[in-house]
């Protein structure tokens, strides 16, 4: 190799600073099979740690990473409700390992398989409700190093 140093490639792109960030990720034991996710929130909304949920059912990898990041969203929306905090005043950050859901929701991916629409659906929706919302990927290592799985 030349005498040229590599840089490395970051971890996670960058994203404009939020009121709040919100970093997720789900799965299934099994695809399909039993559905868990974690979530952990930070900024103007604080989780009290990582929050671990899990699904009944059924459930893919992909309807437990959607499943994940709207359970996030709505506890961020009722902590935000119970403090008459307005979310349309605020921005959010979303972060995730998965490239599929943060795609679909950047609208860059069509949302293909008929049991993610519903989902879909429900996560834009509530996105909708902040300031203004932005996702990206970020690498699986990542998402081990913040949440734990």
């Amino acid at each position: 190799m030349s005498g040229l140093s590599r840089r490395p490639k970051p971890l996670s792109p960058p994203l404009p600073p939020a009121d709040i960030t919100l970093v997720f990720d789900g799965g299934s034991l099994g695809n399909p099979g039993k559905g868990y996710g974690t979530h952990i929130v930070a900024g103007a909304v604080e989780s009290p740690g990582r929050v671990r949920v899990e699904f009944d059912g059924r459930t893919t990898s992909n309807e437990a990473e959607y499943m994940t990041l709207i359970h996030g969203l709505r506890s961020v929306l009722r902590e935000l409700e119970r403090d008459a905090r307005d979310p349309g005043s605020l921005t959010l950050a979303v972060l995730s390992d998965s490239k599929l859901v943060v795609e679909q929701l950047n609208g860059r991916w069509k949302v293909r398989h008929p049991g993610l629409r519903p989902l879909h659906a429900e996560a834009a929706q509530l996105l909708t409700r902040f300031k203004s919302a932005k996702l990206a990927w970020h690498s699986r290592v990542e998402s081990v190093r913040i949440l734990g799985h």
